[in-house]
């Protein structure tokens, strides 16, 4: 096959799920509103159940709730039947998924949700399934075609699967109040752990923070400079308040003979870039960065007052940047 043929091929593909994702958020009326509504409420957990390639969807599903503040898990249906639903209670909920909705591995499961009174939702193309027909709430996909029009495999299905569960775990997120810090809760390791701290998580503070009077004259703030090695100094008011910054690019700017014996005021930025504790390292990232001018460093405010310093180094080892 040449490379034209595959990359038409691709396109078709990726087209046909297209259609189908929009087919799928044209159909979405109340039954996905009763959903949500339903499980913003449970007492227990989502559980999600599925086989195969809704299996796999089923799991990635199970694992997106869990991640963004709905407690959920996966049980494989074969083990369901093998004591796996001594898992479930009342309590909880179950969501199967099924392109037909009359996978048979599913039958035990479906049966102990009825007799035990567990609220059961489907997820599936076939609106007269017996999937559809037990359960107490439906999620109904588009029937359109798959993308591998020969065999008929998974794809635009299981493609909408994904996107539906997508959609349910941010409208529970939202629903339920879910914050930066609740999701970082979830998230302390990793990219998603490092864009969700905050700059008090990462900043110096105390004895380590380069800051002079603003009465003081420059061979004070030079010294601070170096002992302290943030390539700044900050300057403070008779309120301790900060007044402004000295960096090494505003010395280099007044570098004469008579620079130490100058008073601070004279050289220092009086607006400068701050932040505070609570902001977000990757916006104290976006601030030193995207916005000019560009800095390697940014003092931490509380009511005016220099309570921390942030450094570049410090985002980076973060594994920001």
């Amino acid at each position: 096959m040449s490379d034209f043929d595959a990359i038409s091929v691709a396109r078709t593909v990726i087209q046909t799920e297209i259609d189908g994702l929009q087919a799928l958020a044209d159909q979405l009326d109340q039954d996905f509103v009763a959903v949500v509504n339903r499980l913003k409420t449970l007492e227990g957990h989502v559980i999600l159940t599925g086989i195969g390639k809704s299996g796999h969807v089923a799991r990635k599903i199970a694992a997106t709730l869990a991640s963004t503040g709905t407690p959920s898990f996966y049980i494989h249906p074969t083990e369901a039947s093998h004591g796996d639903m001594g898992m479930i209670t009342q309590k909880d909920c179950v969501i199967a998924l099924s392109r037909s909705g009359e996978t048979r591995e599913l039958a035990d499961l479906l049966q102990f949700c009825k007799r035990r009174a567990v609220p059961l939702m489907a997820m599936t193309c076939k609106s007269e399934s017996t999937l559809a027909n037990m359960a107490d709430f439906r999620l109904i996909l588009p029937d359109v075609p798959e993308a591998c029009a020969v065999t008929g495999a998974p794809t635009t299905s299981t493609t909408l699967q994904m996107a539906l569960g997508d959609a349910l775990a941010v409208a529970l997120l939202q629903a339920n109040g879910f914050s930066p810090a609740d999701f970082k809760a979830f998230h302390p390791g990793g990219t998603l752990g490092a864009h969700l701290k905050t700059v008090s998580e990462l900043m110096h503070e105390g004895a380590d923070l380069p800051l002079v009077s603003d009465r003081s004259q420059m061979d004070m703030a030079l010294e601070i400079m170096s002992a302290k090695g943030f390539g700044c100094v900050g300057i403070v008011d008779q309120t301790e308040r900060l007044a402004g910054i000295i960096t090494d690019g505003d010395i280099r700017r007044n570098l004469d003979k008579d620079l130490p014996r100058r008073l601070v005021h004279e050289i220092m930025t009086t607006t400068p870039k701050t932040v505070t504790p609570e902001t977000l390292a990757v916006d104290a990232l976006r601030l030193m960065t995207e916005h000019p001018p560009k800095v390697m460093q940014v003092f931490v405010v509380q009511e005016g007052k220099p309570v921390g310093i942030l450094h570049m180094h410090d985002l980076l080892r973060a594994g920001l940047g």
